[in-house]
């Protein structure tokens, strides 16, 4: 199904919305591959912008793994401290939002739909770049990294999201950026809506045949529709 105004309405009012959150909620993808790019630049190292963009939605310890295999453990570590200590500043002033994140759970708490996150990063770092960004008071329940065997494309963490809502999870909309947050969300017999960020939807993450948003604003007018049909179409 297209990104666009073409997306096909949800089949269904959910009674509980999933939401990643790197990338989907917070502008941190940009903000982290910046952070790497800088160190990497002051390191004396010169690696194409799109060497990055391979490191969106992979996780720490993928990342660090793709470093040395391209730079060496010693020249990965000095690159990893450095970028970390900057993006640990960025995390502590608050990292901005994606747009249209605000407008999105504001409506869902008026209409007292619950909500949890369910992220790929651990806590305590999940939940302090919640609170630093003012979206944790939005959340019941927060589901991380740290409370589960194996990360996404696992179904494992939404999964144990909709458990802790007391939802089943063919009643969960689920909100992600990545691929691997989409089959996540597929394998764990959710219904995923994908708002990319950096990197676009190639030709497989497409022929998964969910529905693919430009923005989060074109979230909320889906939910309307199937919360209030009458008010949607006036």
């Amino acid at each position: 199904m297209s990104a666009g105004a073409g997306l096909a309405p949800l089949p269904f009012a959910p009674e509980a919305v999933l939401f990643d959150m790197d990338g989907l909620m917070l502008d941190s993808e940009r903000a982290i591959t910046r952070c790497y790019a800088r160190a990497a630049a002051a390191l004396g190292h010169d690696l194409p912008e799109d060497y990055w963009l391979q490191m969106v939605g992979t996780g720490d310890a993928a990342c660090r793994a793709m470093l040395v295999e391209r730079l060496g453990q010693a020249q990965a570590d000095a690159l990893l401290q450095r970028s970390g200590a900057e993006y640990s500043a960025m995390v502590d002033a608050g990292i901005p939002h994606r747009p249209g994140i605000l407008a999105l759970l504001q409506w869902l708490q008026e209409r007292g739909v619950p909500r949890a996150v369910a992220t790929s990063t651990r806590n305590p770092l999940a939940s302090h770049k919640l609170r630093q960004a003012g979206l944790l008071p939005y959340f019941p329940v927060v589901c991380t990294a740290s409370d589960v065997a194996h990360p996404k494309p696992a179904p494992d963490v939404y999964l144990l999201a909709a458990s802790r809502l007391g939802v089943e999870p063919a009643r969960c909309l689920v909100l992600e950026d990545s691929p691997a947050g989409v089959r996540a969300a597929l394998a764990a017999g959710m219904t995923p809506i994908q708002v990319p960020d950096l990197v676009a939807p190639d030709a497989a993450t497409r022929a998964l045949g969910h529905r693919i948003a430009a923005s989060l604003e074109q979230v909320l007018p889906l939910l309307q529709a199937v919360f209030d049909p009458v008010a949607a179409a006036d």
